[in-house]
C-alpha cells in the first residue's frame, strides 16, 4: 500500500516563534479536505502509541521528501480537535534555514501528513472517513489541501478567501498534472 498525503492550511491554530518553533495542528477532525477525506477523531491514536512503544518518533520533512528532514516534532498527540505537533526547525541543516526564512515570508504556510490508511469508509456525503491511519511525517508544504488551517508567524495576517480560492486552484492543477 502506497504513502498517502493530506495537506492542511496552517491558521490561527498553528504558530512559528523565534523562527524555528513550530505549534500546532497538523490534521482536524471532522474537517473535510479538497480530496474529499474526513479524518475521525482517534484516527491517530494506535499509530502513535505504536511508534512510542517502539521508541521512534514522526518525521519532519520538507515536500515530503524522505532525503530532506528539516526538523524534529518534539510532541505529536491526539486531542478532542485534532493531530497537535509542536516542533522546531533546525537551523544547522540548510533546508531547515530555507524553511524558516520561506515560513517568515510568508511563501510557505501549509503542513501536510505522510500516512497510510488502515481502516476506512464512506459516509452519506460520500466523503471518505479516515477511522484509522499510520502516521509516518509531517511535512511543511507549499501547497496544503485543507484550508481551515495553515502556519502563521508573529503579526502575519490570515489569507483572504481570494487567496484561498487560488491555493485550491493551484493544488487541483498540481494534482492534474501529477495524475492523482
Amino acid at each position: 500500500m502506497e504513502l498517502e498525503h493530506k495537506f492542511c492550511r496552517l491558521g490561527a491554530d498553528v504558530e512559528v516563534k523565534d523562527g524555528t518553533q513550530i505549534e500546532g495542528y497538523a490534521s482536524l477532525f471532522g474537517a473535510c479536505d479538497q480530496g474529499g477525506d474526513v479524518v475521525a477523531k482517534g484516527a491517530y491514536a494506535r499509530s502513535l502509541q505504536r511508534l512510542t512503544t517502539e521508541g521512534r518518533a514522526v518525521k519532519m520533512l520538507w515536500q515530503h521528501d524522505p532525503a530532506q528532514p528539516i526538523g524534529i516534532w518534539d510532541e505529536v498527540r491526539e486531542d478532542d480537535k485534532g493531530l497537535y505537533v509542536k516542533g522546531r526547525l533546525l537551523e544547522s541543516v540548510e533546508k531547515g534555514r530555507e524553511a524558516a526564512a520561506l515560513i517568515e515570508a510568508g511563501a510557505i504556510d501549509g503542513l501536510s501528513i505522510g500516512y497510510r490508511t488502515v481502516k476506512s469508509t464512506k459516509n452519506s456525503q460520500g466523503q471518505r472517513l479516515l477511522a484509522e491511519l499510520e502516521l509516518w511525517e509531517v511535512s511543511l508544504v507549499t501547497f496544503p489541501m485543507l484550508p481551515s488551517a495553515r502556519v502563521s508567524g508573529k503579526g502575519d495576517t490570515p489569507m483572504t478567501d481570494d487567496w484561498c480560492e487560488l491555493a485550491d486552484v493551484l493544488e487541483g492543477m498540481r494534482l492534474n498534472l501529477a495524475g492523482d
